[in-house]
């Protein structure tokens, strides 16, 4: 069976689905975002579809086809790039990667749980970065053969099972395998909730955010931009001295940002008919929340980031994208109006999937 045809046929049960008793409900979904994104991989489209010229951007002297690419977490190992390219998404981000390779999480007989809340366009994830390690993916970078303009990014992140030195050591090792491997662009993790004690990296931002820069930033060989992604958690007063952080190091972009831990802010958005789900999923795995609940909080924080910037005046080029709860035309021009130079998005991307198939970017750029 097809990708599109599994994505059609959840999406006519989903609904009943989550009424069912809860571990159940993760289980099975767990097991099924599996396969799916197995046949994912397998479902090359057959229709090439390229978005108006007229919405590409160059950033960092690269082109970007349209607003919108897919987030990191979407594709850990490097697949489905065809799949993607000829969807015609903006560019395409592999990852989260770490050096060493990672299982996941898993607990209560669940591996990598997962649970969707599809009436309030919602879902949590407590996937611990599974990923088959730096070397290996970014041996499959240089494999990629990039096709139809479509750019190709990495998600990194330090690996929560290295401490002290080893921890930066091995991430700056990371970053010069993907600079070798070809890949136009990196993007820095700071803020992973789905790690196995639940909690985001430690809180000693500058110190590593400085050691990068020293020994990579300052020694590239290529002009690769690096990316840095924070929560969607932070505060808005948080922003103006995060972004002179970044722009005294010499970084390329923020990110802002990714999935949420603050639960009870999240419930909010949070349909009555699904909190059940959600409470057993928050209270028993943690992990992160992601979808239309993150809406606002991306906006507002992506918004604050690009007045900062245009008022901060960083020393070289420098870009504000956004992450969390796009999932329409109307968020698009949203990030247009601030400022936005691009969005990722995830559960939302999977959602339009279920609609529109193949055409899921035709649908959301035409």
């Amino acid at each position: 069976m097809k990708a599109t045809t599994l994505a059609k046929l959840e999406r006519k049960v989903r609904k009943t689905m989550v009424l069912l008793p809860s571990r159940f409900i993760v289980s099975e979904y767990s097991k099924g975002r599996l396969k799916f994104l197995e046949k994912l991989n397998e479902d090359i489209p057959k229709e090439t579809y390229l978005p108006p010229e007229k919405l590409s951007r160059v950033l960092w002297g690269i082109k970007f086809r349209s607003p919108i690419m897919n987030a990191a977490g979407m594709f850990k190992n490097g697949e489905s790039y065809e799949v993607i390219a000829k969807q015609g998404a903006s560019a395409y981000l592999g990852g989260t990667g770490t050096w060493n390779e990672r299982k996941g999480n898993e607990k209560n007989g669940i591996c990598l749980p997962f649970a969707p809340y599809p009436i309030s366009h919602s879902a949590s994830n407590w996937l611990g970065l599974p990923n088959d390690g730096d070397e290996v993916n970014s041996q499959r970078a240089t494999k990629l053969n990039k096709i139809l303009d479509c750019p190709i990014g990495w998600s990194i992140m330090s690996s929560p099972d290295l401490q002290g030195q080893d921890k930066l050591k091995y991430l700056i090792e990371s970053m010069r395998l993907y600079e070798k491997s070809g890949i136009d662009f990196l993007e820095i993790n700071e803020s992973c909730p789905n790690t196995s004690n639940g909690k985001s990296q430690d809180n000693d931002l500058a110190r590593r955010l400085r050691y990068i820069k020293d020994n990579f930033l300052d020694q590239r060989n290529r002009r690769i931009p690096v990316i840095v992604k924070f929560s969607n958690d932070t505060e808005v007063r948080q922003v103006p001295t995060l972004l002179d952080l970044l722009f005294r190091l010499g970084y390329d972009g923020v990110n802002f940002g990714n999935t949420s831990t603050d639960y009870e802010v999240r419930r909010n958005k949070i349909v009555e008919s699904e909190k059940k789900l959600y409470d057993f999923f928050t209270k028993t795995f943690g992990g992160g929340v992601s979808g239309r609940p993150l809406k606002e909080s991306s906006l507002e924080l992506a918004s604050r980031a690009v007045e900062y910037t245009k008022n901060g005046s960083p020393p070289k080029e420098f870009h504000v994208i956004r992450t969390g709860g796009i999932e329409c035309k109307q968020d698009i021009k949203q990030s247009e109006k601030v400022g936005v130079s691009l969005n990722q998005w995830f559960t939302c991307y999977f959602e339009n999937f279920s609609l529109y198939g193949h055409n899921v970017y035709k649908n959301l750029l035409d």
